[in-house]
């Protein structure tokens, strides 16, 4: 592994800055053999991130029984996404890029939406973000049409929104 796939603080704000600024260009960027370490990385930062801030907004009784919560959710969601879009475009499409470069778009555009996730009633503004980067990466980074990239967000949101649904009874069960 070179120095170049390794994950420091210096990509991380370059990162942010290109994101933030060019998502459009730096999607079209991302090295064709992209690797988990770097994109991790950027989540994980991130991920710290918002749940520091979330515990500092919110207070909560039992700060690390809830930092971890927040921590794992943040960091778990964008595996169960990539995971699901994956098996999606894989379906759909055929195996058309490695889990690694999808898991890099999904991975890249959930750690700078984090970032303002943590302020209340912002995820309506930062969930549809989050998923307009996810689909600018699959365009600029993978090459799909963005009939394709609707097709895969819709039906993996559809199937999260199933699975969520259907596991609800077993994690608030009705009283």
């Amino acid at each position: 592994m070179t120095q170049a796939e390794n994950f420091t603080l210096q990509f991380y704000f370059q990162a942010l800055t290109k994101l933030l600024g060019e998502p459009r260009k730096f999607f079209s960027e991302l090295p064709r053999d992209a690797r988990l370490k770097r994109p991790l990385g950027f989540l994980l930062v991130s991920s710290l991130f918002y749940t520091g801030a979330s515990l500092v907004s919110n207070l909560p009784l039992k700060p690390i029984v809830m930092g971890s919560i927040f921590f794992v959710n943040a960091v778990g969601m964008v595996f169960i996404a990539a995971g699901i879009g994956y098996m999606v475009m894989t379906m759909i499409m055929g195996r058309r890029v490695t889990f690694a470069r999808l898991f890099s778009i999904y991975a890249l555009s959930a750690g700078v939406t984090l970032l303002a996730s943590w302020l209340p009633f912002f995820i309506w503004l930062t969930e549809p973000w989050k998923w307009w980067l996810i689909g600018t990466g699959m365009i600029k980074c993978c090459g799909f049409k963005l009939s394709q990239v609707l097709v895969i967000i819709g039906v993996s949101m559809g199937v999260m929104f199933l699975l969520f649904w259907s596991i609800l009874p077993i994690i608030a069960p009705r009283g």
